[in-house]
């Protein structure tokens, strides 16, 4: 098996919105960071990863194993982490823990009430009595108490405080010494990427812009900042995305060393990050 999880040519049409043909693939023992902003697509994809929609056309494939026909072997060996969890909130952590686990075949208890223990929560507690990081973390150990190679996440950090969110990019990296094992981490808080990730997918208006390893991105692109009085038609043409005040610009680009070479001197140029690739290339293809 080369890859994990492959998506190709995946498309699903709504009335006001479709997600064009889209292929990316994540192999064995890596972090992929998918972004985009909102409405471009991100939950779309993941649910049709996991037959919650039907797509129109495409092919998508798990632990090489078409996600259709062999649906539920696959779903056994996946972790499901999402920003909202739906439990029964009048259960305890143990009770709810029990109804889950009778749904995997290689479920460890052993190893769900390590986690508890390591993620401080009590057995006893009533799942509405939780807060949101105490249900992030429950989801967490049951995602991981069942030998999945997959685990996918959507928005798991959201609404998370630094605190909490550092706690789960720690257990993440943990995982991932494991190199039979993944991460799909769909995210808008491109900072917790910028720390873990090994590959990002970018998508916007249902389109991949890019598919590519995280270092190679923060190397290739740079933000350039400089005065209105230089920015002419021909420096215009080097920039993905450009933001124009009464003060000057700041423009993102991946011809870094060719702008150093026509105006180095007169302009800033600096490292960018991950939040600038997004907003950057998602204004450029917008004023296109």
């Amino acid at each position: 098996m080369d890859y994990i999880l492959e998506v190709n040519k995946l498309r699903k049409e709504f009335k006001d919105f479709t997600l064009k043909d889209i292929s990316f693939n994540l192999e064995p023992g890596y972090i992929m960071g998918f972004i985009g902003p909102n409405g471009s697509g991100k939950s779309t994809t993941i649910k049709l990863i996991m037959n919650l929609l039907k797509k129109n056309s495409g092919e998508i494939k798990v632990f090489g194993k078409d996600h259709l026909k062999y649906e539920k072997e696959i779903k056994d060996r996946i972790g499901f982490v999402y920003d909202e969890n739906y439990y029964y909130e009048d259960l305890s952590i143990k009770q709810m823990k029990n109804i889950v686990a009778s749904f995997y075949s290689q479920w460890d208890d052993r190893k769900f009430n390590n986690y508890i223990k390591e993620f401080d929560l009590n057995p006893r507690a009533k799942i509405k009595t939780l807060s949101k990081g105490m249900k992030m973390k429950f989801s967490l150990a049951v995602a991981l108490s069942h030998n999945a190679q997959l685990i996918i996440m959507d928005e798991p950090t959201s609404g998370l405080d630094p605190v909490f969110r550092r706690e789960i990019l720690d257990i993440l990296h943990e995982i991932i010494q494991d190199e039979k094992k993944s991460i799909f981490f769909s995210t808008h808080i491109t900072t917790d990427l910028e720390q873990i990730a090994d590959y990002i997918t970018f998508i916007n208006n249902g389109e991949v812009v890019f598919s590519q390893p995280k270092d190679d991105l923060i190397e290739r692109y740079g933000l350039v900042k400089g005065g209105m009085d230089i920015l002419d038609d021909n420096l215009r043409r080097e920039f993905i995305g450009l933001r124009e005040t009464s003060l000057g610009f700041e423009g993102l680009s991946s011809n870094i060393d060719r702008i150093k070479d026509k105006l180095g001197e007169d302009l800033l140029i600096e490292k960018a990050s991950l939040e600038d690739i997004m907003v950057h290339s998602v204004r450029g293809r917008a004023n296109a």
